[in-house]
């Protein structure tokens, strides 16, 4: 069945262009061909994408991936677009499998910043990112996502995200929809367009 499973996306993906392969000899020669033929379907090749619907992930951090990956997989991460897109896509995956998916797109760039379709806020998504707000109990982003939001092992590159995208999430993490005690902690107070403009900012970076 699961060799069924995957003999039916790799089909369905089979007009996707693929990305030229570096730094993949130590990965399983199908695990690599998975990432190819299935994840960059949606998440683009080499992980870089033009859809909002899903992030990039060319240069995230290995360890931040797999932890995801498998969230999507035990189903423990239960926002909407989690469900709808990776629940199922993520079940069949062993814990080697998932360790290579991480290594293969951690390797590759990470997405460039794009120009903001919104400029008159990124002074104050910068703000927030620099000096978070005390009054909304919003704490420097940069102290736990680096200084140029490139992230670390224990917390994700944000840098060049796709707006849209980190918006949804801070929406997910201020629900708990996407169940995370200190994200859901440090944007419970957020306002609508403190969000949008830490959005923006990010996705500029």
């Amino acid at each position: 069945m699961k060799k069924l499973f995957w003999a039916i996306l790799f089909a369905s993906a089979s007009t996707v262009i693929c990305s030229s392969v570096h730094a993949d000899d130590d990965l399983e020669p199908r695990n690599v061909k998975m990432a190819q033929l299935v994840c960059e379907a949606c998440h683009g090749a080499g992980g870089v994408n033009n859809n909002a619907l899903f992030p990039n992930l060319g240069g995230q951090h290995p360890a931040y991936l797999e932890r995801e990956l498998k969230m999507f997989r035990d189903r423990t991460r239960g926002d909407p677009f989690a469900q709808a897109y990776m629940w199922g896509m993520a079940g069949p995956l062993s814990d080697a499998e998932i360790a290579d998916l991480a290594a293969y797109f951690a390797a590759k760039p990470p997405a460039p910043g794009v120009a903001s379709a919104m400029p008159e806020v990124l002074d104050r998504g910068k703000q927030l990112f620099d000096n978070g707000d005390d009054a909304q109990g919003i704490p420097a982003c940069q102290s736990c996502h680096g200084e140029n939001a490139e992230g670390n092992e224990d917390f994700p590159r944000l840098a060049g995200q796709h707006a849209d995208y980190l918006f949804r999430q801070i929406e997910a993490f201020r629900s708990s929809t996407r169940r995370n005690s200190i994200m859901h902690v440090n944007t419970y107070g957020m306002k609508d367009d403190d969000a949008r403009a830490l959005a923006e900012y990010l996705s500029s970076k």
